[in-house]
């Protein structure tokens, strides 16, 4: 190859490399929003704040000034199915909230924003238009000492048209299943809770009820803890940095991911991140160690020896 021929190609593969750190970007800017940016948009009458905390009282006892409150227990899933809200109930709820076909939604909330993903995801799968994550939380925004309110939130309803849900956004048992078969390796899964969740010497995070009977994880899952995806002050890292993160696991980006962790609500927070901020494809399996450490027949991979609660 002459000299020419090989500095030609060099050029093309950095403008190419530069041109996906530049999309990289603008996929972060077009999903996530930062304290900053909200702070200064609050006036804003086509903004839609939603707050989707999942402690009791937090935002009764104060919110972001305009903000709706969205319980996670009984607004976006269904209390009696284990199932995610449907598509009349969530239609109800953004219209009580005023949101309009051409709203601009900020979604925020306790926990490092899981809850708040989790809503995220669900407004993915019924085609909700226009949503973006606040980047860091109610914590940061605690943190920074900016205004809250505990006011509430009164809207003039809303007309937004709430689509068909997508079941190609959304991992069901048997399609975890199917990918955790030696001959399904073209589905990659992420399990994102603890090592020692993965591993099986736990069941669940310390102080959370244990609802699974088996500990371990699916086979062929690798363990990516959705905590490596943030920073010190609950904003997503990089995308760059992120893309360094599952890469070196195998998620790239060049076969389809299936993201879980206990209840679906972490496993919502790496969704977001591979999915919104990455672009790659990616569901969510919502049942998650709840639904396959208890279902029967399924296989498990237990580093720990622990069987049933003990060893």
């Amino acid at each position: 190859m002459t000299l020419y021929k090989q500095g030609f190609l060099s050029s093309i593969l950095f403008l190419l490399f530069a041109l996906g750190g530049q999309l990289a970007i603008a996929k972060s800017a077009d999903v996530l929003v930062s304290t900053d940016w909200l702070e200064k948009n609050l006036k804003n009458a086509k903004l839609k704040i939603l707050e989707v905390s999942v402690d009791p009282g937090q935002f009764e006892r104060g919110h972001i000034p305009g903000a709706f409150n969205i319980s996670w227990h009984t607004d976006l899933v269904d209390p009696v199915k284990r199932d995610i809200a449907n598509r009349e109930n969530l239609q109800t709820l953004l219209r009580k909230a005023g949101v309009n076909s051409d709203s601009t939604i900020v979604i925020y909330g306790d926990n490092n924003n899981w809850f708040a993903a989790w809503g995220a995801w669900v407004f993915d799968v019924y085609g909700v238009q226009n949503v973006k994550l606040l980047d860091g939380g109610r914590k940061k925004w605690e943190a920074e000492g900016r205004p809250f309110s505990a006011k509430a939130t009164v809207a003039k309803a809303g007309t937004i048209e709430v689509g068909p849900a997508n079941p190609q956004l959304r991992a069901l048992l048997p399609d975890v299943l199917e990918a955790a078969k030696t001959s399904a390796a073209d589905v990659k899964l992420v399990d994102i809770r603890s090592a020692d969740e993965y591993s099986g010497k736990i069941f669940a995070p310390a102080g959370v009820a244990e609802l699974s009977v088996r500990a371990g994880h699916i086979p062929g899952a690798v363990n990516v803890p959705w905590s490596q995806a943030v920073a010190a002050d609950g904003t997503f890292k990089s995308a760059d940095e992120l893309r360094k993160i599952y890469g070196a696991v195998g998620i790239d980006g060049s076969k389809p991911v299936i993201t879980y962790c206990r209840i679906g609500e972490r496993s919502s927070h790496t969704w977001f991140a591979l999915k919104k901020i990455l672009g790659y494809d990616v569901r969510n399996y919502d049942g998650s160690w709840t639904e396959y450490g208890n279902s029967v027949g399924v296989p498990v991979v237990n580093l720990a020896g622990t069987v049933w609660g003990g060893k």
